[in-house]
């Protein structure tokens, strides 16, 4: 989706969490090539400031002690590599610490700005980018002109800054002449390291309007339009057609399964036209459970499998309408309707087994209990 055409349309979307992600993994996150110039230019002077005196003290050491050749290294075999090799690996120790803070302070501007991203897509060779045409619309669009403002600014501001500063120190730095040397060795690093640090902090300023700028732009550039957010829609969550037929087709199967189970219950309470729910009760198990419930065309398909197996089938409205909507198929009945249950239950067994004399003089219950909290509005 990242590189679908705008299709007329206008990108006024925020790009998705797909979107991003997708983007992620190409490598495509935001950076400041100014925040990183400035990170790596503090860490310099810090490592300059904690690690400067001790390093020019050892290379000085080095260096004295280069120039200093005894007779034995001077007719030795090895003379040439030793006096190459040796200085080498001490040098590259003297500047370790000092090499390591750099190479941490790479890492640092771009872990600030879009996180650790690994992507190999982006060292494949892209043809495209070698098109002189679409360099030359990088030039004069947006991006350029803004990086043509940003290359303006510093060079202004760090001209300006840099006038201030020699204008404000010309005479420490014409004093130095008259200094010893060591003491004038170490007044102009101190000069030369606050000069520096005051222009590193100017350079921050340039880098404090490029962070939040990179950030809009990368948002800006993968901006969606509707259409590719309901593409999107449908590609991650399915087709909403598809998927209603799924679901019609998955209701149908369930259907047809606990149309099944209805000759094996006991009893169907019905409204008696609207809701229909088939119980079946066994001694071991801890409750009446409801093998079948519909309404409507369901509760009639319910009531006519019934009469068809000798199903008995009891009349109570609220208990069938609390029934319907407070238990699920394969469940067993909610506790606060055991007493009005069991009363039925109680009646269909005494009538199965009564003859058809004894069966009409046989009352069934009309009291049944059924809670407020599960009646309907109606009922109550």
């Amino acid at each position: 989706m990242a590189g679908a055409p705008d299709s007329g349309q206008d990108r006024t979307e925020d790009a998705s969490p797909k979107r991003l992600a997708d983007a992620r993994k190409k490598g495509d996150v935001p950076r400041s090539k100014e925040l990183n110039t400035v990170l790596m230019l503090l860490a310099s002077l810090i490592g300059f400031a904690v690690l400067g005196s001790g390093g020019v003290n050892a290379y000085r050491d080095l260096a004295s002690h280069q120039w200093q050749i005894d007779r034995e290294r001077l007719f030795s075999d090895h003379a040439v590599l030793n006096g190459l090799l040796t200085p080498f690996i001490e040098a590259l120790w003297i500047a370790g610490p000092f090499l390591l803070l750099m190479f941490l302070a790479v890492f640092i501007g771009p872990l600030c700005m879009g996180g650790w991203v690994f992507s190999v897509s982006s060292l494949k060779v892209d043809p495209g980018k070698l098109n002189p045409l679409k360099g030359l619309k990088r030039m004069v669009g947006l991006q350029g002109l803004m990086e043509l403002l940003k290359s303006l600014m510093k060079v202004i501001l760090l001209g300006w800054v840099a006038v201030i500063l020699l204008e404000g120190h010309i005479d420490e730095f014409r004093s130095l002449g008259v200094l010893p040397l060591e003491e004038a060795v170490d007044r102009m690093f101190v000069l030369i390291f606050t000069i520096l640090m005051i222009l590193v902090l100017s350079l921050s300023l340039v880098a404090m309007v490029d962070v939040p700028y990179q950030r809009w732009s990368h948002a800006r550039k993968l901006r969606m339009t509707k259409q590719e957010v309901r593409d999107e829609s449908k590609e991650q969550n399915g087709n909403p057609e598809v998927k209603a037929k799924v679901r019609q087709m998955q209701q149908h199967m369930a259907n047809k399964r606990m149309l099944t189970d209805v000759p094996d219950a006991d009893v169907i309470i019905v409204n008696p036209t609207h809701f229909s729910v088939a119980l079946k009760y066994s001694e071991d198990a801890v409750a009446p459970v409801v093998v079948a419930k519909g309404v409507d065309h369901m509760a009639l398909k319910i009531r006519e499998i019934g009469k068809e197996a000798n199903v008995s089938i009891f009349r109570a409205p609220p208990l069938a309408r609390a029934l319907y909507r407070h238990s699920e198929v394969g469940e067993t009945i909610p506790s606060e309707l055991y007493l009005a249950v069991a009363q039925v239950l109680a009646y269909v067994l005494q009538v199965k087994k009564l003859n058809f004399a004894d069966q009409r003089r046989l009352v069934p219950p009309t009291d049944l209990e059924v809670p407020p909290s599960m009646q309907d509005k109606k009922d109550q």
